[in-house]
């Protein structure tokens, strides 16, 4: 049986006097993300025009990974612990490609 990739879109936004302790939080956990047996990308961005806007891209090889991902120690202390608390809004989507 063929293993699909799980893709994971996720926005947040970051009350302006918590963003340097977001991004330090989330260097932090990007660094533990990657390092997933898992994990085919984790990259990090913020809106051009929005520096408190924050996107997270990710890819993992397929379910497992991705439950492996959110049950990580890294993910609930640092993601679930310590950024979610800060944020103003927060929308996670799973997407599949189109071509």
């Amino acid at each position: 049986m063929e293993t699909q990739n799980i893709y994971v879109i996720a926005r947040w936004k970051v009350q302006p006097q918590n963003l340097q302790k977001v991004l330090d939080t989330l260097r932090e956990l990007a660094v533990h993300s990657r390092r997933e047996p898992g994990n085919v990308m984790y990259n990090t961005y913020h809106a051009a025009d929005d520096y408190t806007t924050i996107w997270l891209y990710e890819i993992y090889q397929d379910e497992e990974a991705a439950r492996a991902h959110r049950a990580s120690t890294h993910f609930q202390e640092l993601a679930l612990g310590k950024i979610v608390p800060l944020l103003s809004e927060r929308e996670v989507i799973r997407v599949l490609p189109l071509v």
